[in-house]
């Protein structure tokens, strides 16, 4: 991918809540030689936890590759990660107001009616919860939602949201993932609401799935769903 591909501006998105919260958001975009697949769609993703060292710089190669691809895509550091102000949270109930500040920005700023939320590990559960409080989201996709019973102490409050949304989603998750097992997967998805699909990776783990080696296999299956929507 050269910078002809694609496009990177940076952003300061401030919180709707009043809290003061200021979030450092990227927007990648096609660049000059991209044909621009759909000028009224976004695809935002919310990066791993904050409190183990999640950042949006691990969401880096999904977004370039969105955008190389045609779409436009958000990253952002959510509170109390890099340029953000504020301050993290344990369970995430505060980042979700992150998701909804940053989709209300691309929306009035890019013009932009339908919008797709990607969730990375716990960013999963937080924009799983963020889905219906936004009007524009038209589709979700999760990269290893931590449904396992430890990561649900901190969690497992945001899984009803997610499973009770009528809106499309996608599970992709690795076989070997050390929060969730398979088992555990399709018994919280047993009672999902909705059009759900699930995406296995045999023998991958959970951080392996989030490295960069997976970047482009990860825009492959959400170009798929994209087209699906």
């Amino acid at each position: 991918m050269s910078s002809s591909d694609f496009t990177i501006e940076s952003f300061t998105v401030e919180s709707n809540n009043n809290d003061g919260v200021k979030l450092h958001t990227r927007l990648f975009k096609p660049g000059s030689t991209t044909e621009v697949k759909d000028k009224n769609f976004a695809i935002i993703l919310i990066h791993p936890y904050s409190v183990l060292g999640g950042s949006q710089g691990l969401l880096k190669g999904i977004a370039s590759g969105l955008a190389v691809n045609g779409y436009t895509a958000v990253t952002f550091d959510m509170r109390g990660v890099g340029k953000s102000t504020g301050k993290a949270s344990l369970t995430g109930f505060a980042e979700v107001k992150d998701v909804v500040s940053v989709s209300n920005w691309v929306q009035n700023s890019l013009s932009v009616q339908k919008i797709l939320l990607i969730g990375s590990s716990a960013g999963a559960p937080i924009a799983g919860s963020a889905v219906d409080q936004i009007q524009q989201v038209i589709g979700y996709v999760s990269i290893g939602y931590p449904f396992g019973i430890t990561a649900s102490i901190l969690f497992g409050r945001h899984h009803k949201a997610i499973l009770q949304s009528p809106k499309p989603k996608l599970f992709i998750m690795g076989t070997q993932d050390g929060f969730t097992s398979v088992k555990q997967l399709k018994n919280k998805l047993k009672s999902a609401a909705g059009r759900v699909e699930t995406h296995l990776i045999e023998g991958v783990g959970h951080f392996q799935m989030e490295g960069p080696a997976y970047d482009t296999y990860m825009v492959d299956l959400i170009l798929k769903f994209i087209q699906s929507l």
